[in-house]
C-alpha cells in the first residue's frame, strides 16, 4: 500500500544518497508533540535529557512551521506568528542544514512527524522520509496491538527502520 505516491514499499526503497551511515538522529512524533519514537546512532555528545531533547526539537518544528508560513510571499492571508497550522496549510519547510548536521522534515496528512538528523552532506531525504513514513503506517498503525499515542515498540518496525537508515548517506 502507498501513502505519498511511488510504488509498494516492499519492492524498492529509495536508493541511498552516498555509501555509509551518515545518519545522527531519528524522531517521530505525533501531532500532539508526543515523541513515539526515538533513535540515535552516531550522537557522541550528549547534553540533554531525552524529555528536553524531545520538547526541544518539537519546539524547532512548531517554530519553524510558523515562521514559513508566516514568510510565505504567495499567502494574502498571513495569520499571527506561533499560531499552530493544520498539516498540509500554508508553506513548509522540507530541510536545513549547519555547518555540523542536516535536518530532514516530513509531516503527513495525520500530523505524525518524521526528523531525521543526518551529516550536513547528505542529499535530498524526502523520498526517504515517506519511506519511513510508508512503514510506520505498515507495521505500527495496521499493528493491532499497538495503541495510537503511545511509544512504538514494534520490533520489527523498529528493525526495519533501524537496517534502512543504517543504508542512508
Amino acid at each position: 500500500m502507498q501513502f505519498f505516491g511511488g510504488s509498494e514499499i516492499s519492492p524498492s526503497p529509495p536508493a541511498p544518497t552516498a555509501s555509509g551511515n551518515n545518519a545522527h538522529m531519528l524522531y517521530i512524533f505525533n501531532r500532539n508533540g508526543v515523541c513515539l519514537l526515538y533513535r540515535e546512532w552516531n550522537r557522541p555528545l550528549k547534553t540533554l535529557s531525552s524529555l528536553q531533547d524531545h520538547k526541544l526539537m518539537f519546539g524547532l518544528l512548531f517554530s519553524l512551521k510558523s515562521l514559513t508560513a508566516k514568510m510565505d510571499p504567495t499567502s494574502a492571508d498571513k495569520g499571527n506568528l506561533g499560531v499552530p497550522q493544520l498539516p498540509g496549510q500554508g508553506c513548509s519547510f522540507h530541510s536545513f542544514r549547519t555547518n555540523t548536521y542536516k535536518l530532514s522534515f516530513m509531516e503527513s496528512p495525520s500530523g505524525i512527524k518524521i526528523i531525521l538528523v543526518t551529516n550536513p552532506r547528505t542529499g535530498d531525504l524526502r523520498d526517504s522520509l515517506k519511506y519511513i513514513y510508508n512503514l510506520y503506517v505498515e507495521y505500527v498503525v495496521k499493528n493491532p496491538l499497538y495503541s495510537p499515542g503511545n511509544t512504538i515498540r514494534c520490533e520489527l518496525f523498529n528493525t526495519t527502520v533501524d537496517q534502512y537508515v543504517r543504508g542512508l548517506g
